[in-house]
């Protein structure tokens, strides 16, 4: 039984807005629908919710879910990262479109840095994210799949995962089967745990869903849940 990412990593919005203006993006379609800031083109600080990471309980935290890491101000960072240092006990997630306008380190190893692909021509954000983001761990996520993304170069990824267009956008591309399984054969060829998101359940069958995490997030949150109970 395919299971929603959604159950298992909490959304931590501390940025809200993106100025890349995908046509199907679904962040600023939420933005407007439930007034989150005036103009999603203008990312806004929510330093408020830094205090979330606070919680002594452990979770994986996806900070980049309204945002992309390329906007994101390095004041901005400092502060976030400085949280992030102080509350080891989370994993935390982030993705960019544009790797090669960041230059970022971080030693912190409940970091996970990545980036998204939707279509063969931008695999080479896989090199700018190497390059100009040096983080303990890299992760890559191909959403939304608009074809074939070919051969992939894999080196120092720890994560995939997988999902389709969603919404009701003109123009729609819903994955296909084959484009999926090109992508998790070659990770699974590197032994990288894949994750097919639960929209492609129809385009997928439940026989063929993969739904895998790295072991970093099974210890920081299952485990340890389950230790104190």
């Amino acid at each position: 039984m395919s299971i929603c990412i959604k159950s298992l990593i909490k959304n931590l919005n501390i940025v809200i807005g993106c100025t890349i203006g995908c046509s199907y993006c679904y962040a600023r379609n939420n933005c407007r629908r439930f007034h989150m800031t005036d103009d999603f083109a203008d990312p806004a600080y929510m330093a408020r919710k830094l205090r979330i990471m606070s919680n002594r309980n452990p979770h994986i935290y996806f900070l980049t879910g309204m945002s992309d890491f390329s906007d994101w101000k390095h004041a901005w960072r400092e502060e976030i990262f400085n949280q992030v240092a102080d509350n080891p006990q989370h994993a935390y997630i982030l993705l960019t479109k544009r790797p090669e306008k960041i230059s970022f380190q971080t030693n912190d190893n409940n970091v996970w840095m990545g980036v998204t692909i939707t279509c063969d021509r931008e695999k080479k954000r896989l090199d700018d994210l190497r390059r100009n983001i040096k983080a303990k761990h890299y992760h890559v996520t191909f959403e939304p799949l608009f074809n074939d993304i070919g051969n992939i170069d894999f080196e120092k990824i720890e994560w995939v995962v997988i999902g389709t267009e969603t919404g009701k956008r003109k123009g729609k591309v819903e994955a296909r089967p084959e484009w999926v399984l090109h992508i998790a054969e070659q990770a699974k060829a590197h032994r990288i745990p894949v994750f097919m998101k639960e929209d492609l359940l129809p385009v997928m069958g439940e026989d063929r869903m993969i739904q895998e995490f790295p072991e970093q997030f099974i210890q920081k949150t299952w485990r340890e849940k389950s230790s104190k109970k």
